[in-house]
């Protein structure tokens, strides 16, 4: 995402910024927290997920190496409005939320990059929930780890039963069963927390039309 910035606004950024690597499963906000840092991901994963009362959680968003976690502090909202957890271990560029503001108080194509990208994430918000409340668990499953290999620029992922449950909504069982019949079908290999796609074609066959949806919609905006 940095490197969309014209190269004034790059340097800004850059000189304010320190590098990060964070671990599978570390919170960086809970919903209410104080967005005291902003993140650029150069490669891993974040999730963001809407939390309810009862501490149930279903994952709203993704942001891997192509955008921005806590932008919009730079426009005054100062709070964030969910979890945002690592999904996959990441490396990325942290930046102090007050200076940012003051970047982006100073630079239009910084503030742009800010409103923009908020746009992709109510975008992709909009579709996850449609996507959750109107297709099967296998269909939802196979877009979720689509998405995830490109955010990791990887056909092998990392994610633990107890994760996957979480950011689909369903109960872990759930997920077994649903990994398995991918499986026996040649399509992906699961074992201890770790899976590799096989066969992608099939794997996007086998996804609902969500995954090109977002696919499509985050090249019009970005």
């Amino acid at each position: 995402m940095l490197a969309k910035l014209p190269r004034r606004d790059f340097d800004i950024l850059a000189a304010h910024s320190t590098h990060v690597s964070l671990p599978q499963g570390e919170v960086i906000y809970e919903a209410g927290d104080e967005v005291d840092h902003i993140y650029f991901p150069s490669g891993g994963m974040f999730s963001l997920l809407a939390v309810m009362r009862d501490g149930k959680a279903i994952e709203t968003a993704t942001v891997g190496r192509e955008g921005v976690v806590g932008a919009m502090a730079g426009l005054g909202l100062y709070r964030s409005l969910v979890r945002a957890v690592v999904q996959l271990p990441l490396t990325a560029s942290r930046i102090p939320a007050s200076a940012f503001r003051r970047v982006v108080g100073a630079s239009d194509a910084v503030r742009d990059l800010c409103i923009r990208y908020n746009e992709v994430m109510l975008t992709q918000a909009r579709t996850t929930a449609a996507c959750n409340a109107l297709h099967p668990i296998e269909e939802r499953f196979c877009r979720w780890l689509l998405q995830s290999s490109d955010r990791a620029a990887s056909d092998t992922v990392t994610l633990t039963q107890e994760l996957l449950a979480e950011m689909l909504g369903v109960r872990r069982t759930s997920v077994t069963d649903v990994a398995g019949k991918i499986q026996d079908k040649g399509v992906i290999t699961y074992a201890r927390g770790v899976i590799t796609i096989l066969d992608r074609a099939q794997l996007e066959r086998l996804s609902c039309e969500c995954y090109a949806t977002l696919v499509e919609q985050e090249a019009t905006l970005t």
